[in-house]
């Protein structure tokens, strides 16, 4: 059988040496779906990466298999992050395919069920703070100086190399890279690898760059505002982040590609949210929807032109928040087991 994962896919373009272990959970290769109903209404070509489809459920999964790989390589006995969640599930998956240690730092209540359930699972050491991410992402800058723990937050460079490959894919899935490549900005690491994908890319085939439409909620919205956020608030808990750490590579990817950061309401994200999955047959967590959110606000606002091809990211599952899926008010009729019964209740 052939070896797969982003290691073996990529590796004469990531920071692999002799010495580097091959993890691999089969993470990376994810799907390029056109959007018909969502390229009918905008008059654009419009696909969405499927990140989702990586083993954790999440985009995380690219870079963490780098960062990883690399803390084996070093020595390196245990790994630690801070997280909204997803960063938590895909190290702690990693960690466990290593024989590492993982620890993860939690602003408490305020992760989604079904990642704290996949970190759990897979044997991390969970540790819930009183704060949010920004100060989770402080402590654990001060754990990786005092205990000799590998940090695999964006903030490891080995990360972004990994999140990097998700351009390439792109890039080669079209024949080319997209006009615009739309995607949900939290903590920043996202935006500032695909934009180092994408010249890499280029500097070798030759291609033209995307355009960089970054989104945040507006309740966490530092880079649209220009200063840290303390208190961010939003549904999207994946892109609940205050002061991101990624903030200049993103402000970079955005100035150098011609490109925008804007944000978008939970009402906006809900309303995308509940189109994908209707319209489009994709499930996908709230934060992935920003980046739809951030193309049908810019349809209704008359900022978006027409015959454009644009790729949406969607950072992560819908698996991942159950709850958050069921909170409109889900509830299930029990019937009579007759068939009348049943066919009354479709013909309606």
């Amino acid at each position: 059988m052939a070896f797969r994962g982003v290691l073996s896919l990529h590796k004469q373009y990531l920071p692999v040496t002799d010495k580097t272990p091959m993890l691999s959970l089969g993470e990376g290769d994810t799907p390029l779906v056109r959007a018909n109903a969502l390229s009918q209404e905008t008059g654009c070509e419009i696909y969405l990466k499927l990140e989702g489809c990586n083993p954790t459920g999440s985009f995380k999964d690219r870079g963490m298999v780098v960062a990883v790989a690399k803390a084996a390589e070093s020595g390196a006995r245990a790994v630690v992050c801070a997280s909204t969640g997803n960063t938590s599930a895909s190290a702690a998956a990693y960690a466990a395919r290593a024989g590492l240690v993982c620890a993860v730092l939690i602003p408490a209540g305020q992760i989604a069920r079904g990642k704290l359930a996949q970190a759990y699972v897979y044997g991390a050491k969970i540790l819930a703070i009183d704060g949010n991410f920004d100060k989770a992402l402080e402590l654990t800058r001060e754990l990786g100086e005092a205990g000799n723990f590998a940090i695999v937050n964006s903030i490891n460079p080995d990360r972004l190399e990994g999140q990097k490959t998700a351009a390439f894919e792109i890039a080669d899935d079209l024949g080319r890279a997209p006009e615009i490549l739309a995607l949900p900005v939290g903590n920043a690491g996202n935006i500032t690898a695909y934009w180092k994908g994408f010249n890499e890319y280029a500097r070798v085939k030759a291609t033209a760059l995307p355009r960089m439409w970054g989104f945040q909620a507006e309740g966490a919205a530092p880079l649209v505002i220009g200063k840290p956020v303390a208190d961010p608030h939003t549904v999207a808990t994946a892109i609940k982040i205050g002061n991101p750490a990624s903030w200049n590579g993103a402000v970079r990817a955005r100035d150098e590609s011609g490109g925008e950061i804007s944000a978008v309401s939970d009402a906006e994200i809900r309303a995308a949210y509940a189109y994908l999955a209707a319209r489009e047959g994709v499930f996908c967590e709230p934060a992935s929807a920003a980046s739809v959110a951030g193309i049908l606000k810019k349809l209704r606002d008359g900022k978006l032109k027409r015959g454009q091809t644009i790729v949406c990211i969607l950072t992560g599952t819908g698996l991942k928040d159950v709850d958050f899926a069921l909170s409109a008010g889900f509830t299930v009729e029990t019937l009579p087991a007759e068939a009348d019964a049943l066919m009354n209740v479709l013909q309606d």
